[in-house]
């Protein structure tokens, strides 16, 4: 009787083991859902899909927030896609600013590697938890909560920040008010701003209507 439960047993463990599928690396060559990029052939995986390299230089910080925020999501890293994990590297000039955002899709982990980040988010309860991080230090956003960086120093500022997905989204405050095409007189009642102020805006970050 013991034998033929020993050899099922047998059989369920070489079943189970040959269904595993260590990985999905993103297939880009077709469309990202919800769930992410479909699976790229294994036959057709290197090690080339499990490595990142851009991360070697920093960021351009040469535009309107003097920041440069460098993504190594599903589409430009590959292997990371159906791991529920992702990483980027966030470059702060002097002066430099990642304004209000929020990542729709994960949770976030910064870690501070030079120089000095003033940083925060605010809870659903509009309570606010606001920090100034140096080298070593890391703080957390739970999802979907704003939060922003800014540089607290006189000199360059760099931190590596990871998320619990993926693909974590994006979506930025300011250019989700002023850098799109809804009508200022909307804006200006969902803001209690005045005409002027929302123009301007909306002039400085690409914004119309």
């Amino acid at each position: 009787m013991l034998k033929p439960i020993v050899l099922s047993f047998f059989l369920l463990v070489i079943t189970c083991n040959a269904a595993v599928q260590d990985f999905c690396v993103a297939d880009l060559m077709g469309p990202e859902g919800p769930a992410g990029y479909s699976c790229k052939n294994p036959a057709n995986v290197t090690v080339a899909d499990f490595v990142f390299t851009g991360f070697r230089a920093a960021g351009n910080t040469t535009n309107i927030i003097n920041a440069a925020v460098s993504p190594a999501f599903a589409a430009q890293f590959p292997g990371v896609n159906g791991l529920g994990l992702s990483i980027a590297r966030l470059d702060l000039a002097p002066g430099g600013v990642v304004p209000m955002h929020t990542h729709p899709g994960a949770s976030e982990l910064l870690l501070v590697v030079q120089g000095t980040i003033v940083t925060g988010f605010i809870s659903s309860a509009n309570n606010v938890y606001v920090k100034k991080l140096v080298k070593g230090d890391v703080m957390v956003y739970p999802q979907g909560l704003l939060h922003f960086q800014i540089n607290g120093g006189g000199r360059t500022a760099v931190a590596f920040a990871s998320f619990s997905s993926p693909n974590p989204g994006l979506q930025i405050t300011d250019f989700a008010l002023f850098g799109n095409t809804l009508p200022s007189a909307l804006v200006e009642k969902t803001t209690f701003l005045d005409d002027a102020q929302v123009k301007k805006l909306k002039a400085v970050l690409g914004g119309s209507g």
